[in-house]
């Protein structure tokens, strides 16, 4: 099981990246459509006066059982500790133990 307060952390960045998401998007936007130099580069200013948590590059990925950060599974939405537990028990539908 993850420390609460990293699950907790993460959740805060999730809210922050939910907050300022069409902020962010559409100075994006805007520093594409700029014509002059400086103009993209005050709009660059407001897009780095964002806190550091809105961006999409601060969120990782957790197990939805254990939020465990590593060997997460996109497909399923869990560690492959938690995966392996599941397709054992056959709660995974599709899913099989290999053998050869």
């Amino acid at each position: 099981m993850a420390k609460k307060s990293m699950i907790a952390r993460d959740q805060k960045r999730f809210a922050l990246y939910n907050k300022y998401l069409e902020k962010r998007n559409s100075l994006k936007f805007q520093i594409k459509q700029a014509q002059s130099m400086e103009e993209k580069l005050s709009l660059h200013r407001k897009l780095q006066q964002l806190p550091i948590n809105s961006s999409p590059t601060r969120l990782h990925n957790r197990c939805s059982v254990t939020g465990r950060p590593k060997g997460y599974f996109r497909d399923f939405g869990v560690s492959r500790h938690i995966l392996r537990e599941y397709a054992l028990e056959g709660l995974l539908p599709g899913v099989t133990k290999s053998s050869w």
